[in-house]
Formats: structure tokens, C-alpha cells, sequence
């Protein structure tokens, strides 16, 4: 059979081709880095070097795998850790500031059978997760002020996004490792000096109404303060009527004789039994 070959060179060169055919359609070799589906006709079969949470490297379940030539095919997933870049958005703030903002994320597929059953592959994933990323951030920076962007709450705003977004990620499989915000600029045209004008008017704002809010409870404390004072002395003096008309006498005296810029000069000419000067006659 050997002579027969060598005679007949073509019949070894097609044996070589049909040879090297059925081992490709048979044996595949999946990396490190790479996560497979063995489908069987469009549908799974099993998946090969799945995502595991602090898996080793080179401890995996990479390697040769062994198919069913012509009815097995094999999808590649990546395992590593993917980026998404969305596109520039305008946000809008609750100070009604125009914001052009990029950002991006960073993911990873750790359930491939559910992704290829969502979504069928990671360019598609990657969309759809750009598209997520917008909506998320815009209903997010929607309920905070340009300043926010400029202060530490900006750390918590991201990790208010990475939750949104990744509620969304599983669906598809995938898990969200951060979320950035690059930029976040004011739109072409408008100065920072006007935005700032506008935030010192809001603050002003609200700087006044907080101010007319603690006037009017200092006010309704101030008349309840009066009220139980008067009841107080109500009490008091009712207790002992003589006193309280000998005391309100002497205050009489005192705003009479003794005000500022008289010192005791006041002139006043009244009969001796008068009433007014009874106090001072002893009675």
C-alpha cells in the first residue's frame, strides 16, 4: 500500500489534505485567556475553561479539546477583563447645567452560555453595554449638580452608575468592574465664570430661604417664650398683689427719674398726696 502511494502521489496528497481536515474538525486548542462553547448543531453542548473567581493561571481548564468532526463547532469567549468607551453624551443637571460628558467601563463575560443565549457576541454585548452606560449615567448625573462633579461625591456617583449598570450586565453575563468618568465639560460657547454665576445664585437662593425658614421658628419661639414668661409672672404676682404694685411702682419711678440723659434732673411739680408719689410718703 506504501509502493502504492508513492507511485501515486496524488492519492497521498489528497490523503494528507483529508487527514489534516478531520483532526481540525476534531481537535481545537482553547487559550488561557479564552473561555469555549461547543455547539452541536447551533446549540450547546458544554462549555470548555469557563470564568472562575480567583481561578489560577495555568490551572484552567485550557488545552486541546476533541469535538465531533462536521456537527461540533466552537465559539471563543474572552475571559479577560473588556472596555467599553461610550460616546460623548449632554447631561443635564439639576442646576440646569449642559454637560458634555465621556466615561467608560470596564467588564468581564463570566456566564458565556448565557451571553451567546442573550446577546451572541461580545461586540454585540459591547453595544448594548455602551448603551446602558449612557442611560444610566444620564438618569444618575440627572439628580446632581455640576459641583458635584468637582467634589469627593463624585466617587459615589460612580459607584451609583457601576450598580445600575451591572443590574443590567448580568442579563447578558457579564459583571462590571469600574466605571470613569474622563471627562465633563461645559458645552462649546458657555463659560465657566457664567456657570459659576448660576450656582452662586442657586446657593444664594436657597441661602435665603434657609435664613427666612429660621426667622420664622425663631419668631414662633421667641411668642411662645413671651407667652410663658407672662403666664409666669401672672402667677407671681398674683400671688402677692401689694408687691407686684410696689415693684411696678418703682419701675415707674426709675423710667421717670432716672432715663437716660436725665440723671436724677427731672423736674416734676405735684400736690404731696398726690397718688403717683404715694410710695414716697411711706404708704
Amino acid at each position: 500500500m506504501f509502493e502504492s502511494l508513492i507511485r501515486h502521489p496524488m492519492r497521498l496528497l489528497i490523503g494528507l489534505v483529508v487527514l489534516i481536515v478531520l483532526l481540525s474538525q476534531t481537535l481545537a486548542i482553547v487559550p488561557e485567556d479564552k473561555q469555549a462553547l461547543i455547539l452541536r448543531f447551533g446549540e450547546i453542548e458544554r462549555t470548555v475553561n469557563r470564568y472562575k473567581p480567583g481561578e489560577d493561571f495555568g490551572h484552567s481548564g485550557a488545552g486541546l479539546v476533541v469535538r465531533v468532526p462536521f456537527t461540533d463547532s466552537i465559539q471563543k469567549i474572552d475571559k479577560r477583563i473588556l472596555g467599553i468607551n461610550m460616546e460623548r453624551q449632554q447631561v443635564l443637571s439639576t442646576d440646569q447645567q449642559r454637560l458634555q460628558v465621556d466615561a467608560f467601563a470596564r467588564f468581564r463575560i463570566t456566564n458565556p452560555v448565557r451571553m451567546y443565549t442573550a446577546i451572541r457576541s461580545e461586540e454585540r454585548l459591547q453595544q448594548q453595554l455602551a448603551t446602558i452606560l449612557g442611560s444610566s449615567l444620564r438618569n444618575e448625573l440627572g439628580k446632581r449638580t455640576f459641583a458635584t462633579l468637582l467634589s469627593p461625591e463624585r466617587g459615589a456617583v460612580m459607584d451609583n452608575i457601576q450598580v445600575a449598570l451591572n443590574r443590567e450586565a448580568r442579563k447578558y453575563g457579564a459583571e462590571i468592574i469600574d466605571v470613569r468618568i474622563k471627562r465633563a465639560d461645559l458645552p462649546e460657547g458657555a463659560t465657566l465664570e457664567a456657570a459659576y454665576n448660576r450656582m452662586r445664585t442657586a446657593r444664594q437662593q436657597e441661602a435665603t430661604a434657609i435664613r427666612a425658614e429660621g426667622d420664622k421658628e425663631a419668631q414662633i419661639i421667641r411668642g411662645n417664650a413671651d407667652g410663658d414668661a407672662a403666664r409666669i409672672y401672672a402667677a407671681s404676682y398674683g400671688k402677692d398683689p401689694d408687691f407686684y404694685d410696689f415693684y411696678r411702682a418703682m419701675q415707674s419711678y426709675r423710667q421717670t427719674f432716672l432715663a437716660d440723659g436725665n440723671r436724677g434732673e427731672t423736674s416734676i411739680v405735684l400736690s404731696p398726696d398726690n397718688e403717683y408719689l404715694k410710695r414716697f410718703m411711706g404708704d
